[in-house]
């Protein structure tokens, strides 16, 4: 769900381009994209490297200090 994802957060995308193979990207939230609570395929957002990809895990929901 859209409240679970902060910016800042450390997770792994799926990028569209590897919808068909699941393969994961990881990388920092930069912004989220998707506007409503949720989604059936992942919230999108896009990564600090402004890679755009639906969220598949939350890996750490805030970076180490």
């Amino acid at each position: 769900m859209r409240g679970e994802i902060k910016i800042g957060a450390f997770v792994g995308i799926v990028l569209k381009n590897n919808q068909g193979n699941g393969s994961i990207t990881e990388g920092i939230v930069k912004e989220i994209l998707t506007k409503s609570k949720s989604h059936s395929h992942g919230i999108k957002v896009k990564l600090e490297d402004n890679q755009v990809g639906r969220v598949k895990e939350i890996i750490n929901s805030r970076l180490q200090q």
